[in-house]
């Protein structure tokens, strides 16, 4: 939310251990209105049945605003296969 009278524009930064999974689809920079809010979308790629965590840092350009700081955590509840192969081999050959 932004309660002043002037825009506030925020660069979003993705740190952390798993921030390559974690994306920003409409680009890192997002525009409040004055007496407005917005919202981001945080998408997750997941590569690792662990959660993956990251930070998304959000600072501000030009007008003194706080920094704000998110804790981006991903769960994994449900796995569907992306397809099933069928094949035969011998276990053991000399």
């Amino acid at each position: 939310k932004n309660p002043g009278k002037r825009p506030l524009t925020y660069n979003a930064i993705l740190r952390g251990r798993d921030a390559d999974d974690f994306s920003l689809p409409k680009g890192n920079t997002v525009t409040i209105a004055p007496k407005k809010q917005a919202s981001m979308n945080v998408e997750f790629t997941i590569r690792f049945l662990r959660p993956a965590e990251a930070l998304l840092l959000l600072t501000s350009h030009g007008i003194d605003a706080a920094t704000l700081t998110f804790c981006l955590k991903s769960e994994v509840k449900h796995i569907e296969p992306a397809g099933v192969i069928k094949c035969k081999s011998p276990c053991y050959e000399l």
